[in-house]
């Protein structure tokens, strides 16, 4: 038997290797059974194994998981944002999807679903199967508590709002798709205005006075001005509605209201929605330090 495809198997899947895997490129049973009694192989799951040279790394860990829960399993949400890399860390459950008819024990670390997927939702990524980049966007924004800070991220650099509407309304009964929704309709309509109602509303809740909007001031159009103690609060909308024109023009009116003597805050829609506890404190620190 060459052992030589075995090797190359491992060698791409992290050193982790399925049962069915060795059995398909000509290992016997007895020759895996071998494997494991020599400690040249270790388990991971009924039918994964690890070669003992190579640690358990967090993708090792995902590939076990995935791979051990059966034929048809796919990563979804935080795990397989995680590893299409639009997620900085692995989240610390694996989110593993298995057909509906399947049954399997849910395992202590393993967010485990049963749902059939749509094939043009599934691909092969770094050999582990994974929700496809639109549908993990998804349903990874509303699983985690950064969840529109990453949908805004993926529009900016790898999707659309187009194709997340898309494959949202293919995938509209699924768990969370009412929450993906409300995401959407804020990723659309997301822009400055937007934010703006949220500062104006957060100022109304939060009693504070002696604010205007769409103030002047040296040619330019300030969302919400404290005249008073020259308190500028400006507010931006989702990242991915900002082009560079956009950018570099808001940097020019942030630097000439500093040098007019304005003290410029400036918040997103993010920060706004996420931590307006924050943003209030903030305001208030200014406008005590310029009072």
């Amino acid at each position: 038997m060459d052992r030589t495809e075995i090797h190359a198997i491992m060698a791409r899947q992290d050193g982790v290797v399925t049962r069915a895997q060795a059995l398909e490129h000509g290992m016997s049973p007895s020759t895996v059974t071998r494997q494991l009694a020599t400690g040249e192989w270790t388990t991971l799951e009924p039918g994964v194994y690890l070669r003992a040279d190579r640690e358990r790394t967090e993708a090792v860990m995902l590939r076990a998981a995935v791979y051990g829960a059966g034929p048809d399993a796919v990563a979804w949400g935080p795990s397989a944002a995680w590893w299409h890399g639009i997620l900085e860390h692995p989240p610390a459950r694996h989110y593993v999807t298995v057909p509906r008819h399947r049954t399997r024990p849910r395992g202590r670390d393993i967010r485990l679903r049963r749902r059939d997927l749509h094939w043009k939702d599934v691909v092969l990524v770094r050999g582990l199967h994974v929700t496809a980049l639109p549908l993990t966007v998804l349903e990874a924004a509303v699983e985690i508590p950064d969840g529109p800070v990453l949908m805004d991220r993926a529009l900016q650099r790898h999707t659309s709002l187009e194709v997340l509407q898309r494959v949202h309304r293919r995938n509209s009964r699924r768990h969370g798709a009412r929450s993906a929704s409300l995401l959407l309709c804020s990723a659309g309509a997301g822009g400055h205005s937007e934010a703006e109602r949220i500062l104006h509303r957060l100022l109304r809740e939060a009693g504070l006075t002696g604010w205007r909007a769409h103030v002047w001031s040296c040619g330019y159009e300030i969302d919400v001005a404290f005249e008073t103690q020259r308190v500028a609060v400006e507010v931006d909308g989702w990242a991915w509605h900002r082009d560079a024109h956009r950018h570099r023009r808001d940097t020019e009116r942030q630097n000439v209201l500093v040098n007019a003597g304005w003290h410029v805050l400036r918040f997103t829609w993010h920060s706004l929605t996420r931590d307006p506890d924050g943003v209030l404190e903030q305001i208030r620190a200014a406008l005590g330090v310029r009072g």
